[in-house]
């Protein structure tokens, strides 16, 4: 598989759109899905690797696109959904971050990632990030009434073969604000380990969506980790959709910001 001339074969139609759902939704808050989807188009050959990769933790994110979507219509809240695996692209990467197209993902390696040239990585951005990051964009600048920004991911349970400790990790960039306070009203939900910046953080490069679309706008925000084996079934689903809601309207509601129609929100500062 050659991908220099792929690419040099693609066209604007080939560019690879995330999916927006509840696109009139009302609330003011934009989910955002990155991970949510392990489709490979037909010209990258699944990137030579096989089905168990696919289906697997290192190709998307579990159960996060189902959990967003309930929560979507639950908060009546727009989401932004990738449309593509992770693998050919990370959404929640910039496109100088070389982890933006891995070339191995934990104990996977991903043989179509190897060795790309730079006009190869800047062809995989053209075509997969920068839709994403326009959506994004155009999502936040047409809703004035917008306050914050909540993506949703998943994780394996067991990572190089040390399982995690926590359930749910509430994750911040710059701004701690709602993480916290997501944090707190967490605190007293029964059988779930809550936990702030775990089991990633800062430092670990997770949060440019975080700090691209929330800091920067100024935009209270927050990322939602979910162990991904409490997700697996409709019920869980939908049981952990009502706890984020609940979570995400506790919190705001603390930081003046009301999810309720017909009551004042105050500016975020």
């Amino acid at each position: 598989m050659i991908l220099t001339e792929i690419s040099q074969k693609m066209t604007d139609a080939d560019m690879f759109l995330p999916t927006v759902f509840n696109e009139g939704g009302q609330a003011p808050v934009l989910l955002i899905c990155e991970h949510a989807s392990n489709f490979f188009p037909a010209q990258y050959a699944m990137l030579g690797v096989d089905e168990a990769v696919i289906s697997s933790h290192a190709a998307w994110d579990p159960g996060a696109l189902d959990v967003a979507r309930h929560l979507s219509d639950m908060l009546d809240a727009p989401l932004v959904a990738g449309s593509v695996s992770r693998l050919l692209y990370d959404c929640n990467r910039p496109p100088e971050a070389r982890d933006s197209i891995p070339e191995r993902s934990e104990v996977f390696n991903i043989p179509g990632n190897k060795n790309l040239s730079e006009a190869d990585r800047a062809n995989r951005a053209a075509y997969i990030y920068r839709p994403f990051e326009q959506t994004v964009a155009s999502m936040i600048s047409e809703r004035k009434h917008l306050k914050a920004v909540v993506t949703i991911h998943s994780f394996t349970p067991v990572y190089h073969g040390m399982p995690r400790a926590v359930d749910v990790g509430i994750l911040h960039d710059a701004d701690a604000r709602l993480a916290n306070a997501m944090c707190e009203a967490a605190s007293n939900t029964q059988d779930l380990i809550v936990r702030v910046n775990e089991p990633y953080g800062p430092t670990d490069g997770v949060t440019h969506t975080l700090s691209e679309f929330g800091v920067k706008n100024r935009l209270f925000n927050a990322m939602i980790e979910i162990k991904n084996n409490l997700v697996s079934t409709q019920g869980e689903v939908e049981n952990m959709a009502g706890l984020l809601e609940l979570w995400t309207k506790t919190a705001l509601s603390g930081l003046g910001v009301q999810l309720s129609k017909g009551e004042e929100n105050a500016p975020v500062h």
